[in-house]
């Protein structure tokens, strides 16, 4: 049975979405003067409003890392990270359950031999293998947030996996930025050094993952 209700919803959202981009309501978000001069001047209730526009911003697929820049320059490169991590946890919340609620029957129907096989890759060590995902200094942050609403994965294990795997490399870009702000060299230099560490991390992650689904696909079952 068709469900109109959802289509519109989605629709809806679509929408607001291209309107956002289109008249540039999110060129503020990455425009690091002003939200520091907004921060400034507007204080809690400031900060709320740049959490919740950094929530939709990489919520929609703008990237996290351009967020915790600018939120490094204007906070400092610590609460710049933990609010720009909030923001992209809420983001990828938002995206998740928005996938499940109005994307994951059709897809389902479209493409289930494929979502059965996410399914089953992510089945078991469901936070281990969303961290090693958003360690890895490539792919799509918006297309994984899709992709794990669309499918059956658990949504906590989803969270704390994306949430501790944004941490490096948001603190790494919110030094950049609080190193920038205040012409601090060995905040730069340090959050270079850390990137090159999360990523080896998530690269080290991913090839011992590969390693245990060969040998795996290879071992002999009773």
């Amino acid at each position: 049975m068709f469900n109109w209700s959802r289509w519109v919803a989605f629709a809806a959202l679509a929408l607001v979405g291209y309107l956002a981009i289109q008249n540039g309501w999110f060129d503020f978000i990455a425009d690091r003067a002003q939200v520091a001069s907004y921060l400034h001047s507007h204080g809690i209730e400031g900060l709320l409003a740049i959490t919740l526009a950094g929530a939709i911003f990489t919520g929609i697929g703008a990237p996290r890392q351009l967020l915790a820049f600018v939120l490094g320059f204007a906070l400092g490169g610590i609460n710049g990270t933990l609010v720009s991590t909030l923001a992209a946890a809420i983001g990828a919340t938002g995206c998740f359950f928005t996938a499940r609620w109005l994307l994951r029957v059709p897809l389902t129907r479209r493409f289930g031999r494929r979502m059965r096989q996410f399914d089953d890759l992510f089945q078991e060590q469901t936070l281990l293998k969303v961290l090693m995902v958003r360690l890895l200094p490539v792919g799509s942050n918006l297309a994984t947030n899709l992709v794990a609403g669309c499918s059956g994965i658990r949504f906590l294990p989803f969270l704390a996996g994306s949430t501790l795997g944004y941490l490096p490399q948001m603190l790494v870009f919110a030094l950049a930025g609080a190193g920038i702000g205040a012409a601090d060299e060995y905040q730069l230099i340090l959050s270079v050094a850390l990137f090159i560490l999360a990523s080896m991390i998530g690269a080290l992650l991913y090839h011992n993952q590969r390693a245990r689904n060969l040998a795996n696909s290879v071992s002999d079952h009773p």
